[in-house]
């Protein structure tokens, strides 16, 4: 596309969160069509860098009410992309990152997909997942070549995953706002690594797919990734909204509007802070720990205090690894099932994963129905530990990450080719701080901390009581007002940058 038929420069469009933009809408200073056709721009430009979208919609850019966002809603006519995996949209395929599902369309648009479009969003094509969305290094080879999406802050480093091409590509400015999902920390990773602000709901918060139980996706919350903490408000404001009837868990609708939430102060809170091991092996990055007792002097800057917590305390750690890695592993078992539905022969299923993925399924084999019960006893004894916890405060602070941005396509990929149990352990080792927040449902943003010695973003992790994120938004938000240079930064590959 030619700069001249473009709706603003880059410079400006960078300005721009996805509340600025629709603003600009609903003042008919552009319409969601030339932001449609700008955000497609935003790919050929940094697609042969990033490689995080697989697909942009052509009829959507000719026709942005084509799928039916919301002319009402909020952010009526921001484009977004759709993560490939999870939650779809009826006649738009979703791969998952995975050979076993090349080409599958989706038959129904799903509760969290209407959601977005009643905000008034625009999907406008898919961005990359690893297989499955069962590690955070987005790197596939489905597509019958190497695949490897890239961080914009160095090209040679991971952007995270699951939600790593949506995460990519809203950090390098090409859209303010794009998809995510987390079950291990696909959410929050992907924002600690690029920069950006990822929310994990409480479980029950924002509805499932309707071709999942509640139980076996009970780990998996799906909502966004932004540059702004007034955008995940924003969106919030719709995303809580279940359908009538199916199988969800009731929940008490949030108390009012998040966006507005988050224009109040959040008032005196009692913070506790780990960095600890919590239960796993190595100690937590140095430069993370600083970046993240950074945050707590801010914090206490603001008048919450920060008590240091010994994690030791917090729960059975062997209970809580255990039945989580017993859920992480056994919950691949359908895979057969799948590779059954698409007619591929079962000798052959290996034919079709990634190596990882591969033993991942082999190994669901081991586990039986006992264990399955002993791992949701586990579940409740590891969830009212937390509980018990929360109850002495009112938002734990931790790192969101126990590294540091690793290679991409490096010791998280699934494409790597050795033994399951040093691979989950190091995966676990890396997530001590996010896949808890997944076993007990509790909400968890993750929040720009600064940036560590080579120049690469730090998150880190607020977690809050069950069915808080309001509170949570609103002591984001605060830190994003008294420290905005942690927040929206511009990295090396940017659309400003690429014309």
């Amino acid at each position: 596309m030619a700069k001249s038929a473009m709706a603003m420069s880059w410079e400006e469009w960078a300005k721009h969160d996805a509340v600025g933009l629709a603003d600009l809408v609903r003042k008919k200073k552009v319409t969601p069509a030339e932001l449609a056709r700008q955000a497609a721009a935003g790919v050929a430009l940094l697609n042969p860098k990033l490689a995080g979208v697989l697909e942009v919609f052509a009829d959507v850019l000719e026709s942005p009410d084509k799928d039916g966002p919301n002319r009402k809603g909020a952010l009526y006519g921001v484009p977004m992309f759709l993560k490939d995996i999870g939650s779809g949209l009826k006649g738009r395929r979703q791969e998952s990152g995975t050979k076993l599902l090349k080409d599958f369309v989706v038959k129904a648009t799903d509760p969290l997909v209407e959601n977005y479009l009643a905000a008034g969003l625009v999907p406008i094509g898919r961005s990359t997942t690893p297989e499955f969305g069962m590690t955070f290094d987005t790197a596939t080879d489905y597509l019958g070549r190497l695949n490897v999406t890239r961080n914009p802050w160095n090209l040679e480093r991971t952007p995270g995953g699951s939600s790593g091409g949506s995460a990519a590509f809203v950090a390098a400015g090409v859209t303010p706002i794009s998809m995510a999902s987390d079950g291990g920390g696909s959410t929050r990773i992907p924002a600690s690594f690029c920069g950006l602000v990822g929310l994990k709901a409480s479980r029950g918060r924002v509805p499932r797919q309707l071709a999942q139980s509640d139980y076996t996706t009970r780990h998996v919350s799906e909502t966004v990734v932004t540059r702004s903490v007034r955008d995940t408000a924003a969106v919030m404001d719709y995303l809580w909204r279940a359908p009538n009837g199916g199988s969800y868990i009731p929940m008490a609708p949030p108390e009012g509007s998040y966006l507005e939430a988050i224009k109040r102060k959040p008032g005196k809170l009692k913070i506790g802070l780990s960095t600890g091991p919590w239960g796993r092996g190595g100690a937590t990055d140095a430069q993370v720990v600083s970046r993240v007792r950074a945050v707590a002097k801010v914090l206490e800057s603001l008048g919450h205090p920060v008590e240091e917590i010994d994690d030791k305390t917090i729960c059975d750690w062997q209970a809580m690894w255990w039945g989580y890695i017993t859920q992480w592993i056994s919950a691949r078992a359908p895979y057969g099932w799948i590779g059954d539905s698409r007619a591929i022969g079962a000798n052959s299923l290996g034919d079709y994963l990634n190596p990882m993925t591969w033993r991942h399924y082999e190994a669901a084999k081991r586990y039986t129905t006992l264990d399955l019960y002993k791992a949701m006893a586990h579940n409740n004894t590891v969830t009212r530990a937390f509980g018990k916890l929360m109850d002495r405060y009112d938002v734990l602070l931790t790192p969101t990450l126990a590294i540091r941005v690793p290679q991409a396509n490096g010791p998280y990929s699934l494409l790597r080719d050795e033994p399951l149990e040093g691979w989950i352990a190091r995966l676990a080792d890396a997530c001590r701080y996010t896949m808890p927040g997944n076993e007990t449902g509790m909400p968890g943003v993750s929040v720009p901390a600064g940036f560590d010695r080579d120049g690469l973003p730090v998150g880190a992790q607020l977690y809050g009581n069950f069915g808080r994120e309001d509170l949570l938004l609103r002591l984001a938000a605060q830190l994003e007002r008294a420290k905005p240079e942690w927040f929206n930064r511009t990295p090396p590959v940017h659309v400003t940058k690429a014309g």
